[in-house]
């Protein structure tokens, strides 16, 4: 039997074909370019990814950044603040420069005047040593070669001095009296509360009364004591309690003696 091929069908056939073919390859273009698009796409999420995550880390240092400035910032406006202190101590001491130098010479002369005083008026101890040593300061004070400084340095060092007289337990050996009667003696003196002296065979002894300006006989028990006290004074004896007479009476602050 035979078979006649309808030349018509054929070629719709064919025509299918083809076109099924040319379909296939649209989709598989198409499909290709949509896997580009989305590699495309993830990439560019990738990137924006890794941006954000720079600029996010950007954010944070600079974050830091600001944190240390504020930081200096305050340290440094508490520096200048107290520099700001300093330069307007400085200022107003600069201010009182001139009126000080202007004040200075008449206050070394009232310093060395009334030591002077004082010594002559204190209790009669070291009277020569005293004496030559505000002579010093006197002839000091027209000294072209010392600078203020320097003169009222030495002021203040006799005047330191004499204070600490005052917290002295000195013993010493010296002379009583003058002319044909001097004789050696032994002296004990307490501070600027009471000073005594003792004859070597301790047969006599004698306390400075400051308010008759005279030296007072002491009994056998005051002479024992300062005695006692110059062996203390010495130490070659153990510190004890002394009743003894006091040379300068007690006074209020208000009786306006003098004092170092």
């Amino acid at each position: 039997m035979e078979i006649r091929r309808n030349p018509l069908l054929c070629g719709a056939a064919l025509w299918l074909l083809v076109a099924s073919s040319a379909g296939a390859d649209a989709l598989l273009q198409e499909a290709g370019e949509t896997q580009r698009a989305q590699a495309e796409l993830q990439q560019r999420i990738e990137a924006a990814d890794d941006e954000v995550r720079e600029r996010i880390e950007e954010l944070r240092r600079l974050e830091r950044e600001t944190r240390q400035l504020r930081e200096q910032n305050a340290e440094l406006a508490q520096r200048l603040e107290r520099q700001a202190e300093t330069l307007d101590r400085r200022e107003a001491a600069f201010a009182t420069l001139a009126q000080t130098r202007e004040a200075l010479p008449g206050l070394e002369r009232s310093l060395v005047e009334r030591l002077a005083r004082w010594v002559e008026r204190d209790l009669p101890f070291l009277v020569e040593e005293r004496r030559a040593r505000v002579a010093g300061l006197e002839a000091g004070r027209g000294d072209p070669d010392a600078s203020p400084a320097e003169r009222l340095e030495r002021i203040l060092a006799a005047w330191r001095t004499e204070l600490d007289y005052g917290r002295e337990f000195d013993a010493w050996r010296g002379y009583l009296g003058g002319g044909g009667v001097r004789r050696e003696v032994e002296f004990l003196r307490l501070g600027r509360v009471g000073l005594y002296y003792l004859t070597p065979d301790s047969r006599e002894g004698g306390v400075w009364r400051a308010e008759e300006a005279r030296w007072v006989a002491l009994d056998e028990a005051a002479r024992r004591a300062v005695r006692y006290g110059l062996r203390i004074a010495r130490d070659q004896r153990a510190p004890e309690l002394l009743k003894l007479p006091v040379s300068q009476p007690l006074q209020s602050a208000s009786d306006g003696e003098e004092r170092p």
